[in-house]
């Protein structure tokens, strides 16, 4: 029996499903909404609103949550890659990087006086291959 089980395995491994809702997530605070599938979203609104939960507390504690949760990889900068980003030009950054300051610059001001539900999930039209039910998650406009 799986009495108080709340994972939703989504026939996948727990290392595989680890990374997919790192992946997700990064999406989704990068580009505000994503189109996935009904489970799916819902799996991945829990990690979501908990990542506005760490960027809204902005400690270093939580900045090294929100990283270790998401899975972030820092590239290795070159010298003079360093220099320019010390003098603001950060275009050798990876998606990594701004992904984490995007979340707490933006998604952690945006919702500072919200007490959670911070996203939302839209159904929308089935999918051709598979007829699997689809939706678009995306961060509340505030």
């Amino acid at each position: 029996m799986r009495h108080a089980k709340d994972t939703c395995k989504l026939n996948r491994t727990a290392s595989h499903r680890r990374c997919m809702f790192a992946n997700m997530l990064k999406s989704l605070i990068t580009h505000g909404r994503i189109t996935t599938t009904v489970e799916k979203a819902k799996q991945l609104r829990r990690y979501a609103d908990r990542m506005v939960t760490l960027a809204k507390r902005n400690t270093l504690s939580s900045r090294r949550m929100a990283i270790a949760k998401m899975m972030v990889r820092f590239n290795p900068l070159t010298e003079k890659e360093k220099r320019a980003a010390r003098e603001g030009d950060t275009s050798a950054y990876n998606d990594d990087r701004t992904v984490i300051g995007t979340l707490f610059d933006k998604l952690g001001t945006r919702f500072a006086e919200r007490n959670g539900g911070y996203t939302r999930i839209i159904k929308s039209k089935r999918r051709v291959g598979d007829n699997a039910q689809s939706c678009v998650i995306e961060y509340l406009p505030e």
